[in-house]
């Protein structure tokens, strides 16, 4: 009997043997997750704050062309987005879902805010099939709960390369924080949010269940 080891695993995904998931969770997710939330920015600050996430990149994905850059990522098709690396002992996949839906509108469709256009809407990319079920399941609840008066727009796709952002737009909250602030403040993000989801929006501290 043979042996699937992970060096086997990463050269079938070259020669595109393996196209969507691989085959084992842990060795396709580890304990990361890519969520896109418009702004990157502003998801990997709402996402600093979180306790049990040790690391969050900005980034691009979803779009054909390589090595995108942050003049050319939204003509090759890409979104942005961010990669959490987090403590599963400490927050769940779920928990995190539940704060990405409050961190923004899954109702629009055209972008986030007063950024429009596909390269700015939300997005949900699994990278095991453990993760597609848990964001699927995590959706319809939300939609079920009635707590959103619109349909939940945001797709769940499964991942492909994650390309990591230029180094300016890392943490760029702590590099620039006047500017980010009413960057974030004139995109009206916060105001949106708290009238979209009330008491449930994100404030920095509630997990929910």
């Amino acid at each position: 009997m043979s042996i699937i080891t992970p060096r086997i695993i990463a050269v079938l995904i070259a020669f595109g043997s393996i196209q969507s998931f691989a085959t084992s969770p842990a060795l396709a997710a580890g304990a990361k997750a890519i969520l896109a939330g418009g702004c990157f920015w502003c998801i990997e600050k709402d996402f600093d704050k979180v306790a049990g996430v040790k690391d969050v990149i900005s980034g691009y994905i979803g779009g054909t062309l390589k090595n995108p850059t942050y003049k050319t990522y939204a003509g090759g098709g890409h979104r942005e987005a961010v990669q959490i690396s987090y403590d599963p002992k400490q927050i769940s996949y779920e928990q995190l879902l539940y704060i990405f839906w409050r961190t923004v509108d899954p109702t629009d469709a055209g972008g986030q805010f007063c950024d429009r256009g596909e390269s700015y809407s939300t997005a949900i990319y699994p990278l095991s099939k453990t993760q597609q079920k848990k964001a699927k399941a995590s959706k319809a609840a939300l939609q079920k709960s009635g707590v959103l008066k619109r349909k939940i727009v945001t797709p769940i796709i499964a991942a492909g390369k994650f390309y990591p952002s230029e180094e300016f737009h890392q943490n760029y909250a702590d590099k620039k924080p006047l500017r980010y602030k009413y960057y974030r403040f004139s995109c009206k993000r916060d105001r949106t949010v708290r009238k979209l989801w009330g008491k449930q929006a994100y404030s920095g501290v509630n997990l929910g269940s």
